[in-house]
Formats: structure tokens, sequence, C-alpha cells
């Protein structure tokens, strides 16, 4: 019983400290947001990946950095209607 609660209180712990890590109350929409934003900010924090986006785009590095930037405002479109209780 001990390590159970140990156990929820270590996630409950990294949920607060992380937001990607999700809650319970966590939608499909938002999660798929963090993702979106994790990886586009892991991107831009790897030179190699940008370079190789900027060849496959045949882009700038500043036009790749743009639209990856532009692309964490709404990654997954506007947010789905919250229905009425």
């Amino acid at each position: 019983m001990g390590d159970r609660y140990n156990i929820h209180s270590q996630l409950e712990h990294l949920q607060s400290k992380y937001i990607g890590t999700g809650h319970a109350d966590t939608t499909k929409y938002e999660w798929l947001v963090n993702q979106h934003r994790d990886s586009c900010s892991s991107y831009l924090g790897h030179p190699d990946l940008l370079n190789y986006f900027a060849i496959c785009e045949n882009e700038a590095k500043a036009r790749v950095k743009f639209n990856l930037m532009e692309k964490m405002l709404q990654p997954c479109g506007p947010p789905p209607d919250k229905p009425e209780d």
C-alpha cells in the first residue's frame, strides 16, 4: 500500500512540474498540442535537424525557424468547442 501511494505522489509531482506529462483532466487536444510544441522546440534547439529541414524544403534556415515558431502558436488548429454542462 505504501509503494502505491509513493508512486502516485511522485507522478503528481512530475505532472505539476512538467506540463507535457499531462494529468487526469488533460484532453486529447491538449496532449497533442504539447507533443507538437515539444517537437518544434526540439527541432529549433538542434541545429543539425534545422539544417536538414532547410535542405529538404529548399528554404533558408531563418525561414525554417520562422515557420517552426509560427507552427507553435496553434500546432493542431483552433481548440475544439467545449461541451456545455
